[in-house]
């Protein structure tokens, strides 16, 4: 998973992964059966485990303000941690790609969609419970903050420090809607 984090699918070369793995080119065939079963298998253990902070976040018993305030802040923190590649697997992963790797493409399009649909799911309960206006344009202000989360991630590749991330986690809270 830290190779293709790090690296990319592309950037990522079948010798990387065995000298990594500690395996033979027979052995990696056997288990994973190709490079590409294998970066599959690795985003879904990224989202089970490196992405889990995410969901854990939207499910917590708090205002929706304070919800996304936080899932803003841990994010900074996250994409910026000293155990792991900067940034997120998904955010910009497979976002230019060979036409022979469109699969790959869709599967992390499909991943950032389910983030993005989750975060919809997360206002639409915030609107039943009265933390928004219910005129809210849920879907633009979820496209908003994912697209913020992005940058973030993309940003904390670049080298950004966590401080910085952190402020423009408080500088996007102020783009939040008014409560009724």
């Amino acid at each position: 998973m830290r190779l293709f984090w790090d690296r990319g699918y592309d950037g990522t070369s079948f010798d990387d992964l065995t000298a990594a793995m500690g395996i033979s080119a027979s052995s990696f065939y056997n288990a994973f059966g190709s490079k590409e079963a294998l970066y599959q298998e690795t985003i879904d253990a990224y989202v089970k485990r490196a992405g889990a902070w995410f969901t854990t976040i939207l499910q917590e018993p708090t205002d929706t303000r304070s919800t996304f305030a936080h899932l803003l802040t841990t994010a900074a923190t996250e994409f910026t941690r000293d155990d792991l590649p900067t940034g997120c697997m998904i955010a910009a992963a497979a976002t230019q790609c060979a036409p022979t790797q469109a699969r790959l493409r869709d599967l992390l399009a499909t991943q950032r969609t389910q983030s993005e649909t989750a975060l919809v799911t997360r206002l639409q309960q915030g609107i039943q419970a009265g933390d928004l206006p219910p005129d809210t344009d849920i879907k633009a202000l979820a496209a908003f903050y994912s697209a913020l989360l992005r940058g973030m991630a993309v940003q904390a590749r670049d080298g950004i420090p966590r401080e910085r991330l952190h402020e423009i986690a408080r500088i996007a809270m102020q783009a939040w809607p008014t409560p009724p």
